[in-house]
């Protein structure tokens, strides 16, 4: 651990570089500001050790410099003994901590462990969280198709915005993935990132999903609820299947998207918010509009960018890709052998529409490396509805194929169509493992 030790007092530096240096820290020093800022382009330490009053630069505008050049470097300000207000101001200017002349050597030893554990949790963070921003890169979205650059391009060129983004696409195609891109790339990224199903909350627990509620609201409202527009403040609010979002909560989605103010349900207070929405649906919203059932001025509000994600029957080119990767992904978790996929097989996934998309060709993939158990996927393994036609089951599943698609795969509206239960609609999906 590196420490540079700044004060105009040569006394002072020597006796803290002795002290500092018998306990194997590896020491600098410095008479003033313009010289720290020089040692720190050479010596780059993990800790700074300034004292307040210097000459030429004083203690506070170099802490300012280090703050702004060398952000990781945990900074720790000496003060005359009594001398508060400089203390606070040193804390305020982004010091980790402040010891008074005159000081006690343990205590400042004990002072530089916690700074030195200071620097190793903060490059623990960052690590972590360059991790994080790699993992939802543009770059880890799989896939070199046209289609899919488009997309990609489309996306990257919005992230450096505040913009509303609206992903288009059909289920399974990849719009969450997309949606932690777009917020990993963005200035929010140190922000958090909230997420919302809007197709999978009872209509009655909506509003207080969204903007929370005051102890008491209703019966069953024992404590006070944090929404998710407040969970996301200073990040970005992702709303998945928006289109599911009944009438009485589009009204105040749109207040909130006007005003940037929710009130929380049974209070009064307006509390602001600051996010950045990015939604999401696999309905077609002009539809939704024109029958009453989407407001066209949330409709507005929402669509200011949209980016369209393309099914994978339209990528097909990226099928290879994809199936190595899952099957990478997956084999520590499933323990087989898998090591790739025949052309064989790699020709029948194809060929196939994939009307799941990704999602339906990750579990496809997953299923075949079941039955492999080892080698390379061959056609056999694959599950039948790929390649295998059944005369007494294939019509009906091409019914359901072709009603989930005019429905853009809403499954309440697919089974009205249809003329059966919702429940029933999920079972015959999970028959012929759409």
């Amino acid at each position: 651990m590196k420490i540079l030790i700044v004060d105009d007092e040569e006394n002072i530096r020597l006796i803290l570089e002795n002290v500092f240096a018998d306990e194997g820290y590896e020491v600098e020093t410095a008479g003033d500001g313009l010289q720290a800022m020089e040692a720190m382009k050479r010596f780059r330490p993990e800790i700074a050790l300034l004292d307040k009053n210097m000459p030429r630069m004083d203690g506070l505008k170099t802490l300012q410099q280090i703050r702004k050049y060398y952000p990781a470097t945990v900074a720790v300000m000496i003060t005359a003994h009594g001398d508060v207000g400089s203390a606070v101001e040193a804390m305020k200017s982004g010091a980790y901590d402040y010891v008074e002349k005159p000081f006690d050597n343990a205590k400042m030893l004990l002072l530089m462990k916690r700074a030195g554990e200071r620097y190793r949790l903060q490059a623990e963070v960052a690590n972590l969280r360059d991790a994080v921003n790699e993992k939802f890169s543009f770059h880890s979205i799989i896939g070199n198709s046209p289609a899919l650059k488009r997309a990609l391009d489309r996306a990257a060129s919005v992230c450096e915005t505040d913009a509303t983004v609206l992903l288009t696409g059909e289920s399974g195609t990849g719009k969450e993935l997309f949606a932690k891109a777009i917020h990993f790339n963005s200035p929010r990224r140190k922000g958090p990132l909230v997420t919302l199903n809007c197709g999978a909350i009872p209509l009655q627990l909506m509003e207080s999903e969204l903007f929370g509620h005051e102890k008491g609201a209703f019966t069953d409202a024992k404590e006070l609820k944090i929404g998710r527009f407040e969970q996301a403040a200073g990040g970005t609010l992702f709303l998945d299947e928006v289109g599911e979002l009944p009438l009485d909560a589009q009204v105040k989605l749109l207040r909130v998207l006007e005003d940037k103010k929710i009130t929380r349900v049974g209070g009064k207070k307006e509390i602001p918010v600051d996010i950045r929405l990015v939604s999401a649906t696999n309905n077609n919203l002009h539809e939704r509009v024109q029958n009453n059932s989407f407001r066209l001025d949330l409709f507005y509000r929402l669509n200011i960018f949209t980016v369209h994600i393309p099914p994978l029957r339209e990528r097909k080119e990226d099928i290879p890709s994809l199936v190595e990767h899952f099957i990478g992904k997956h084999n520590p978790q499933l323990r087989t052998g898998t090591t790739g996929c025949s052309r064989e097989a790699l020709a029948e996934l194809c060929a196939y529409a994939w009307p799941g998309n990704i999602r339906d060709l990750e579990n496809a993939v997953q299923s075949a490396m079941i039955i492999c158990k080892s080698g390379k996927l061959q056609p056999d393994h694959l599950p039948m509805r790929l390649y295998r036609k059944d005369a007494d089951t294939e019509p009906e599943r091409d019914a359901i194929v072709d009603a989930l698609r005019k429905q853009r795969y809403n499954k309440t509206e697919t089974a009205e169509m249809l003329g059966i239960s919702r429940k029933t609609l999920f079972n015959k999906m999970r028959k012929y493992g759409l």
